[in-house]
């Protein structure tokens, strides 16, 4: 469908130029100015579905004027047009808003593709209209499990970001749940109905990566019998997820440079290029600036991913969460195993609570996974768990965390875990017998069951079968 496009430049070879390759390669309708005010007064009371606009311009600039167009006409697409020297200026107005940007010089190519994806986009957004507005209003389209604070807000972020074509990085330590963002990412935007296709950039050399990556053709090398299509092609239209991507080489991260500029990419061994709209996800548990400085990694790579961040908290920082991870987890593995594990008892719950998991979610997953194999009840209780480096106890210090507190409440607070603590000690070396454990004690069975109650305990937790 033809649409109307405004070019915005103060030099006029470049708006005789640009209007040119555009009036040449498709059938959309071009207006031209040199004025960025002329050209806002005109846009407010016209139709325009794409905007070029050069940075550097009398008047105002590139990104005044991109301000006032998203103000004016907030779902129009803007692509700026910049020079090396101003790159990050232009990564910050894709922040902004903007689209994409484009380096000078550039090829009549690399604008017809630009604006040829843009015009897709447009077309997708109004058939996709209302499954955007109830993808923004339910949560159960996240393949994430969480109800903190910092969880909600991640909700909240992938939403935002996933209907637009922005490049994402995520970042976090190994095991905190990067690729199910990323899929998640995909699964609430217009490319949901396209391919997801993950890769390990840290699993294979280079050469083999790049075969990978982009495809070869017969005879690029040893063992090439038949063109082969790379992931880039088979993600076409799709999501491409680089995880690891920290750990590829100088050589590779080049020609995904290339790939993220002008949607352009190479098969091994072949003497044409082609072209993919593909949405590049990246992910790394490394310090990318760090590895920027030690040149291991592309500083105009990284602008180029670091369009929108994640930053994924570690587990320790999300405990409350672990009880819904845990009972998650359950449910997923008695499914996978057909075993009729039905619940975690309230001191399993707690002993996860507490426990270090320096491998994080993807750690908890294991030892629940673990605990669901070996388990002979219908539920999973503290003996089951098979945590690595098991404490002694599931608490704690008792004095942890009361120094803010007054007087009164820290004492009640004292007192819950000085109970807990207690009758775990105590149960454990009764064998749960609860009138062993009473006489022990030397309290009444009654006031005894009394106090389990109220920690959560069973003596069944602490039979030995």
């Amino acid at each position: 469908m033809a649409g109307t496009i405004l070019i915005v430049d103060d030099e006029k070879d470049m708006l005789t130029l640009l209007k040119r390759i555009i009036t040449e390669g498709t059938d959309h309708e071009v207006r031209t100015f040199s004025s960025p005010l002329a050209a806002l007064e005109w846009l407010k009371n016209n139709p325009v579905e794409l905007v070029f606009t050069d940075l550097k311009m009398p008047g105002i600039d590139g990104i005044q004027f991109l301000k006032e167009v998203k103000r004016a006409k907030p779902r129009t697409c803007i692509i700026i047009l910049t020079a090396y020297a101003t790159i990050e200026t232009a990564v910050e107005a894709i922040k902004m808003g903007a689209y994409e940007y484009i380096s000078k010089p550039f090829k009549r190519e690399r604008i017809l593709l630009t604006i040829n994806k843009v015009m897709k986009w447009e077309e997708m957004v109004r058939e996709n209209l209302a499954l955007r507005r109830a993808l923004a209003e339910k949560g159960d389209y996240l393949p994430l499990v969480g109800a903190t604070p910092i969880m909600k807000d991640l909700f909240d972020r992938i939403r935002q970001v996933a209907p637009t074509t922005a490049t994402v990085l995520i970042t976090g330590a190994t095991g905190t749940g990067k690729e199910l963002v990323a899929r998640a990412i995909h699964q609430n935007s217009l490319r949901k109905e396209k391919r997801f296709i993950a890769i390990n950039c840290a699993t294979l050399p280079d050469q083999i990566m790049e075969s990978e990556l982009f495809g070869h053709v017969k005879g690029a090398f040893t063992g090439a019998w038949r063109d082969k299509k790379g992931l880039v092609e088979e993600a076409d239209g799709g999501t491409l997820f680089l995880d690891e991507i920290g750990d590829m080489g100088q050589g590779l991260q080049s020609k995904l440079l290339r790939l993220l500029q002008e949607g352009e990419y190479r098969p091994v061994g072949a003497t044409v290029s082609k072209y993919a709209d593909v949405r590049i996800i990246a992910a790394t548990n490394h310090d990318l600036g760090e590895d920027i400085r030690k040149k291991r990694f592309r500083e105009d790579l990284y602008y180029r991913l670091n369009v929108v961040r994640f930053e994924l908290p570690p587990l320790a920082a999300r405990k409350e969460d672990i009880p819904l991870l845990a009972h998650h987890f359950l449910r997923k593995y008695a499914r996978i195993y057909q075993k009729d594990v039905l619940d975690i008892s309230p001191l399993a719950v707690q002993i996860l609570v507490s426990h270090d998991f320096p491998g994080n979610i993807r750690e908890l997953e294991n030892c629940i996974e673990r605990s669901v194999i070996f388990c002979r009840n219908m539920t999973l209780k503290a003996e089951d768990l098979l945590l690595d480096n098991k404490q002694e106890t599931p608490f704690p210090d008792l004095s942890e965390g009361i120094s803010d507190l007054s007087f009164k409440k820290a004492r009640e607070v004292m007192l819950q875990r000085f109970h807990r603590q207690y009758l775990h000690i105590l149960l454990r070396e009764s064998d749960g017998n609860i009138t062993r454990a009473a006489d022990i004690a030397g309290i009444k069975r009654q006031y005894l069951h009394r106090l389990m109650k109220q920690s959560g305990l069973s003596g069944e937790d602490f039979r030995h079968k």
